[in-house]
């Protein structure tokens, strides 16, 4: 345990040797070979199942709820949003690759246009604006009833974040490793204090899930939200327990964080949406 914290604790950025010497394969071979070490008999894709890959009784109790997904009419709904013309007679297909199917795979890169990171729920809100429709609203409704349709037909496929040789794509992945293991709130910990040190272990009754892999689910329903919300709405949550203020969905700290915690997990399927806790 001793040798794993101190990873742990190598990787951080408050630490400044590894940010200024390793590269982001070098992390994400850390990081990876952190959670093979610390789950030696969880295989690699199943670390898409969170906290349900590494205990058994959890995982007895999702693979019910799987059976009639709480997401399904998010998924429906989604579609059919997807589907629907704009007043202009487009729909969202004429703004992605492939009609917009299979593409979440795509999401989150570094465009290097507009300097900054895009995902996939800034993409969406991109072409209604484009389309001359009102953005919506970034943490749940109908974003995240589109995405997750998105992400349900791009299930299965392998994520594969790139890294562009751009420093400014190389600054955004920076910043988001920085605010994964800075600590913030009056609780002073930092979202690796929970899903890297303490992953697996219990808070009250749950267990914490590990890092690695822990976007791959998203949009996800969570039973004490008791609807679907993306990625950010997460994000602006785990703040909360800490008692941090939490920054705005899209925000560039999002999006960064985002960015690199999407790329470390690099190698496992795309398997949302998901059902959590």
């Amino acid at each position: 345990m001793k040798k794993l914290l101190l990873i742990s604790a190598a990787i951080s950025v408050l630490g400044a040797p590894l940010a200024s010497q390793a590269s982001p394969e070098d992390d994400l071979k850390t990081f990876r070979g952190y959670f093979m070490e610390r789950f030696p008999n969880v295989p690699l894709e199943e670390f898409a199942n969170g906290v349900y890959a590494i205990d058994a009784d959890s995982r007895e109790q999702w693979e019910a709820i799987e059976e009639f997904p709480p997401y399904e009419l998010a998924i429906e709904e989604g579609e059919e949003l997807f589907n629907t013309p704009f007043k202009n007679g487009k729909t969202y297909a004429s703004c992605f690759r492939n009609d917009g199917i299979g593409v979440k795979g795509d999401y989150p890169y570094y465009d290097t246009e507009k300097g900054q990171v895009e995902t996939l729920e800034s993409a969406i809100n991109a072409c209604r604006t484009k389309n001359g429709e009102k953005p919506l609203k970034w943490k749940q409704g109908e974003i995240a009833s589109l995405s997750a349709y998105m992400a349900y037909t791009t299930r299965g496929q392998i994520i594969d974040i790139k890294i562009p040789h751009d420093q400014r794509a190389m600054d955004a992945y920076e910043n988001g490793k920085h605010f994964y293991y800075a600590r913030r709130g009056q609780l002073n910990m930092s979202c690796a204090h929970c899903h890297i040190d303490n992953s697996g272990n219990k808070i009250r009754a749950d267990l914490l899930s590990p890092a690695l892999g822990q976007l791959t689910h998203f949009p996800v329903y969570r039973s004490r939200w008791g609807n679907l919300g993306t990625a950010h709405r997460r994000f602006a949550g785990c703040n909360n327990q800490v008692r941090a203020l939490p920054f705005k969905a899209q925000s560039t700290q999002y999006r960064d964080l985002e960015y690199f915690l999407t790329y470390m997990s690099n190698g496992i399927p795309w398997n949302g949406p998901g059902a959590r806790k």
